[in-house]
């Protein structure tokens, strides 16, 4: 397999219909197009294929639009950019009756025909078909009916539907580029609507129609595509058009091999933005669904991924969307933020309602946080709100919650920590300098003064200044939240312990 580019300038497009929001797999299916276009140095076209009426979603198209934008996947066509083949919403291309024009032209060639069939005697068949235990689908009933008989059927108030004329016989073959010449036989399949009776044209007429006025030389999409492209190679010989390259890209599945759905946990897209992945660690991620560069590396810039993209590089084989390698990614990415930039990233989040306690004065003092960026680098994996001001919120509190029970190490009790945090309050009060290394080096030595281990005294007084056994390096919190917060708090925890009573 080679990539197919001797066909002249690339054009794909990204054609979702706006019946929910964007899905992780839909968006991995945008990505690929959007990558191919950039690498052949082609153009990524953008439609909306709004024709299913009853499905449509108030607002699906914002997000769809949304999600793009958020993946920085630019169209060079569609909506809001227009284009020489504008527009590019279906819906107001079928005002235009391009639709009917082309569904016409099936008809005037003989690879199309009106059907007067009623709901009514379609359930009637598919009842019978079902008694007889044959396959459903439609009889082909008004397949040779005259001219005469339909106009007639027509002044009596029936509406019609125009169907596509399957071949009885034959064989349909497309060569898809991952799996090679596919053979279908048109028997299996009946005769299918193309133009619906409101005038609105079904997927397999409206995507046709498009792509080849759009001239679209690659369709890139699921494979679960693969079915319905036996009708569409029909088509296109009905219509004496040149098809575009077919490419069924492989399906997801979730970690229990299973179709990916939203049992597997989130899979709209802007859920992962909300829930603090970056849009280039999606970008990197959805890129190696289905694709690899050839190599081992998989952390790449969007450039990175551009340069080293083929067709050659697909796969069919099925794809694992795997949230635990996506959580790792984030934090890679996060990982190479310069401080400054994560805490841009951190900043309103801690500042939102649902951020810091209410109890904390906004807006937050942008150096200080900037300070703090270092001490959680290394333990975030997304830019989540709720675990991101759990991890800092101590260093913002004048007053902590403690409880003097988490205080106490193994092998201490309340008497012995008390006394040791009250030794070490006044090492804190008197040390010099006071930075992360020296006060390191000041509380080992007071650690063998007082004939503890360090783990002990250590732990102590990580509970006493943050109110959690797990936090930043010690000494590097102390330096954070001050010498006189430092003290306050350690004495306050000795002062807790001595209060409530020895406890074996």
């Amino acid at each position: 397999m080679t990539d197919t580019l001797n066909l002249g300038p690339v054009r794909v497009r990204y054609a979702p219909s706006p019946t929910g929001d964007p899905h992780v797999g839909n968006l991995r299916t945008a990505l690929l197009n959007w990558v191919f276009a950039r690498h052949a140095g082609g153009q990524f076209i953008v439609r909306i294929e709004d024709t299913d009426r009853e499905r449509m979603v108030d607002g699906a198209e914002e997000r769809i639009l949304e999600a793009l934008d958020w993946l920085g996947l630019d169209w060079d066509e569609g909506p809001g950019k227009g284009g020489p083949f504008a527009p590019y919403v279906q819906s107001e291309r079928k005002a235009l009756d391009k639709y009917g024009d082309a569904a016409r032209q099936l008809i005037a060639n003989g690879h199309a025909y009106e059907c007067t069939c009623t709901p009514e005697r379609l359930e009637q068949l598919r009842q019978r078909q079902r008694a007889e235990k044959k396959p459903t689908g439609y009889d082909g009933y008004c397949r040779n009916k005259s001219a005469d008989e339909l106009a007639g059927e027509k002044a009596q108030g029936l509406a019609s539907v125009v169907r596509f004329k399957v071949p009885l016989e034959g064989e349909v073959v497309f060569n898809d580029f991952l799996r090679g010449p596919l053979t279908f036989d048109p028997s299996l399949l009946q005769d299918f609507v193309i133009l619906k009776s409101d005038g609105y044209p079904t997927y397999h007429l409206a995507h046709i129609v498009d792509d080849h006025e759009m001239q679209i030389t690659h369709v890139l999409r699921s494979e679960e595509w693969i079915s319905s492209t036996p009708r569409h190679v029909m088509m296109y010989e009905g219509f004496g058009w040149e098809p575009p390259e077919f490419v069924h890209l492989s399906i997801l599945l979730g970690p229990d091999r299973s179709k990916l759905s939203k049992r597997h946990g989130d899979t709209a897209l802007l859920e992962f933005r909300d829930k603090g992945f970056l849009p280039g660690t999606m970008f990197n991620f959805l890129s190696l669904l289905g694709w690899s560069a050839g190599d081992d590396e998989e952390v790449m810039t969007r450039e990175q991924v551009i340069e080293k993209f083929s067709l050659d590089g697909l796969n069919a084989a099925p794809s694992i969307f795997d949230i635990t390698k996506l959580e790792w990614m984030n934090g890679v990415y996060l990982r190479q933020l310069g401080v400054d930039a994560l805490a841009e990233l951190l900043l309103p989040e801690l500042e939102a309602d649902d951020g810091l306690p209410a109890s904390i004065s906004r807006p937050l003092d942008k150096v200080f946080v900037t300070e703090l960026v270092p001490l959680i680098h290394e333990r975030l994996k997304v830019i989540d709100r709720t675990e991101v001001s759990e991890m800092l919120s101590y260093f913002f509190e004048e007053e902590i919650e403690l409880d003097p029970a988490e205080v106490v190490q193994k092998g201490m009790d309340e008497a012995t920590t008390a006394s040791a945090l009250e030794s070490a309050a006044a090492r804190l009060e008197s040390a010099e300098p006071f930075e992360a290394e020296s006060l390191e080096q000041q509380f080992r030595t007071l650690c063998e003064e007082l004939e503890l281990k360090p783990r002990q005294l250590f732990g102590a007084l990580r509970v006493s200044l943050t109110a959690r056994r797990v936090a930043p390096p010690l000494f590097d919190t102390m330096v954070a939240i001050g010498r006189d917060r430092s003290v306050d708090r350690v004495r306050r925890a000795a002062g807790l312990l001595s209060g409530t009573g020895a406890r074996a």
